[in-house]
């Protein structure tokens, strides 16, 4: 460019003229990129920092509400340090979507399906329910199922829509209706009514899932947090993971309709899980609730991005989970604004996974569960009861805080979970 200008004013163009010629060669200038807000923009928080919440997640969040495209942000109190936002971390975008905010498993969730069979019914006839339950899913990394399913969701058109996804088909028919790792699980629960406005048995049964969507969110996941990291750095110059994409550019419009993808395929899994289930153990479902916890949700130009939150729009149920050793709780969204219609997605955690190992004993955990008279296969010291926040003052706060209202609470009798390698 420097050349041709000197080219230009030795054949005595203007100062105008050269600028304008060398636009038209080599396009205009580019623009300063742009930079993190000098203080974050506001956030609603539920719990008291260092009490209910890590210190560490309260700032990830407000790192995260120095984005340019940043609006608003919210803090669960199951919150806990995570990559980029934090887990139990909810943040609000104008017009662009973070694929590291709303997380590698897209859209796991949460599925409840009812039974009217009393609770003395499924206690007496826990083990062979317990072994219908363990020949409809399989837990861990990579796992597929002897057996494959079938669901409408493999005829889904979107598997067409890059190479990426159309190679990404074969994966999701091997692991449909399969369960991850982690704090993945399936279990048989008994319940109670609440509020009469939960429209539920005054005491019911109930088989709970919670996975996500498996190997095929990964890989959708990894693929466009890269691409983000490449968008954006074009424009902005910001910490790795905080990187997005605009709703407006290709790439925004691409990575939104893989991760309604993934949720869709997510979804998928809970109901083959459920559906099988039921047929084997001869039970008719009464009632199915369920909502996604790692998605996004947008809104006019708003984007809504719910890592480990739930929605809590008004009137809106949704699952929230304890432990493998406590209560999970249905509950009605309240709407409050100023925490972006959310709430929780369980307890959460106390401390780091590595912390667990070296605080908790596996022993322990066998004998504690033995006293609730709790069935599990997969035990983990990782998913022990005593990693996990108090259920109760994590929804006692919620609750108090206007964000949710407790419809029914539901009690573990038998969990399946990926567990240790090789324990059983």
């Amino acid at each position: 460019m420097a050349t041709r200008a000197a080219a230009l004013k030795k054949a005595r163009l203007g100062e105008a003229e050269i600028v304008a010629a060398i636009e038209a060669e080599f396009g205009p200038p580019s623009r300063p990129k742009d930079a993190l807000r000098d203080a974050p923009q506001p956030a609603f928080v539920c719990g008291e920092v260092g009490a209910d919440i890590e210190p560490a997640a309260r700032a990830q969040l407000e790192l995260a509400l120095r984005l340019p495209p940043s609006v608003q942000g919210a803090l669960m109190p199951d919150a806990h340090p995570g990559y980029a936002l934090p887990i139990g971390g909810v943040l609000a975008m104008q017009n662009a979507v973070a694929p590291a905010m709303v997380g590698v498993d897209i859209g796991c969730r949460m599925h409840l399906s009812v039974f009217e069979n009393p609770p003395d019914e499924f206690r007496k006839n826990r083990l062979p329910l317990f072994a219908d339950l363990r020949e409809v899913t399989t837990f861990g990394l990579g796992e597929r199922r002897a057996r494959p399913a079938d669901h409408p969701i493999l005829d889904n058109d979107r598997w067409q829509l890059t190479t990426q996804t159309r190679g990404l088909r074969a994966k999701a028919a091997q692991q449909l209706g399969t369960s991850g790792s982690g704090n993945h699980f399936a279990e048989l629960v008994v319940g109670e009514a609440l509020d009469p406005a939960a429209s539920l048995p005054a005491q019911f049964t109930a088989l709970l899932t919670h996975s996500g969507s498996r190997g095929v969110g990964y890989a959708l996941a990894n693929h466009y947090i890269r691409l983000a990291a490449q968008e954006t750095a074009a424009r902005a110059k910001v910490p790795k993971f905080y990187e997005w994409l605009s709703l407006d550019a290709d790439a925004g419009r691409e990575y939104w309709q893989a991760m309604e993808l993934a949720g869709d395929f997510a979804r998928a899994c809970h109901e083959v899980i459920h559906r099988e289930f039921a047929r084997r153990a001869g039970l008719t479902p009464a009632r199915v609730i369920q909502n996604h916890h790692n998605f996004a949700w947008r809104t006019d130009d708003l984007v809504i991005h719910r890592k480990g939150a739930t929605p809590a729009e008004p009137g809106v149920l949704g699952v929230i989970p304890g432990s493998m050793g406590s209560a999970s709780y249905v509950v009605r969204g309240l709407g409050r604004p100023d925490a972006l219609w959310s709430a929780s997605h369980g307890a959460g955690r106390r401390g780091s996974r590595t912390r667990a190992r070296s605080d908790i004993g596996l022993a322990d955990v066998r004998r504690s569960l033995k006293q609730q008279d709790i069935l599990v296969d997969g035990l983990s010291v990782e998913e022990a009861p005593q990693a996990y926040k108090d259920i109760e003052r994590v929804l006692r706060l919620q609750a108090d805080a206007g964000l949710v209202r407790p419809l029914a609470r539901m009690r573990p009798i038998a969990v399946i979970m990926a567990g240790e390698p090789g324990d059983n």
